[in-house]
């Protein structure tokens, strides 16, 4: 089953993919898609027999979790990146977007200019279908709702501004009365991947069944019509039932959350690759595929504007 958040006649909706460009609502007052995962499998069964047929355009798609508790992403977890690495954790490293950044299928990417360069990431990303905590990787997949599409859009411009070069500090091992610095290089994750309309996610939500191995699904992204990643899921460092099993052992997963699986980025032959589609430069739209979910595109909007003044006056 492929499943949307829509918007018709005013009014929230959950929708069922019908084909030949039609949508199956749910009927008015069904509920959100957060409380349709919460409530589990006989609530699916429910929604497919209470549902009225319309066509695509009539509808304003949502992000399909409109409001998800949170959303994890996984760093350089394609293995197409490992040559870059100097050092790197053997096991996923996360960060965290906030829900504000989601934007749907069909709306715009804003880029203003004073965020430098910008490019889009294609990744799978895993709706989570029940509390997740402490589980191992076995049963991991078993807590899935479903998959769907997220292009977690990077500010490269900004990660390089928020950059810091400090000695961290730490208690010595040998001794903990005394403390030792350490050289680190650092650069936090909330401005440059949690910037608004950074979180284009969309438009289904492909349940478990449909399929069958997370771990194996093809990817492409296109900017401007230009193909710029030609990939796959089973290029990931590490498996998607091996994120979700290492993400709870220290934040518990709820019905709804997001966890986006690492960046498909490998270019296809001859052709350039998402690092040079920066979208200061590059036009819109930009297409992110995956193979039995379906296609997430969205235009980009540059806007023209100065950075506010945000300090004081003296």
């Amino acid at each position: 089953m492929h499943l949307a958040s829509v918007r018709y006649h005013g009014a929230d909706r959950i929708a069922l993919r019908a084909g030949d460009g039609r949508l199956s609502l749910a009927a008015a007052g069904s509920g959100s898609m957060r409380e349709l995962i919460a409530a589990g499998s006989a609530a699916l069964d429910r929604l497919r027999d209470r549902t009225a047929s319309v066509v695509a355009e009539d509808v304003t798609w949502l992000p399909p979790v409109p409001d998800p508790g949170k959303i994890c992403g996984v760093a350089m977890n394609n293995s197409a990146s490992n040559e870059r690495k100097i050092s790197a954790p053997d096991h996923p490293a996360f960060f965290l977007k906030p829900s504000s950044c989601l934007v749907a299928h069909g709306e715009p990417i804003r880029v203003r200019r004073y965020y430098g360069s910008v490019h889009p990431e294609p990744e799978l990303a895993v709706v989570i279908g029940r509390r997740m905590k402490d589980v191992d990787a076995t049963a991991a997949l078993d807590y899935v709702f479903g998959y769907t599409i997220m292009n977690d859009v990077t500010g490269n411009g900004m990660r390089a501004d928020d950059l810091f070069h400090y000695w961290a500090v730490y208690a010595d091992e040998r001794d903990p009365d005394r403390i030792e610095r350490r050289e680190q290089h650092l650069s936090y994750a909330a401005r440059y991947k949690g910037a608004d309309t950074f979180g284009a996610m969309g438009p289904w939500i492909a349940t478990r069944d449909e399929i069958p191995d997370p771990d194996d699904l093809a990817v492409t992204c296109h900017v401007g019509g230009e193909q710029v990643a030609d990939d796959s899921t089973r290029y990931y460092n590490f498996r998607v039932a091996e994120i979700l099993s290492y993400l709870c052992q220290f934040q518990t997963l709820e019905p709804g959350d997001i966890v986006s699986c690492g960046t498909a980025f490998r270019p296809s032959a001859g052709q350039k690759s998402i690092h040079h589609a920066n979208l200061q430069r590059v036009p819109g739209p930009v297409e992110v595929s995956i193979e039995r979910i379906g296609t997430l595109v969205n235009p980009v909007v540059i806007e023209e504007r100065s950075i506010g003044q945000w300090r004081l006056p003296i």
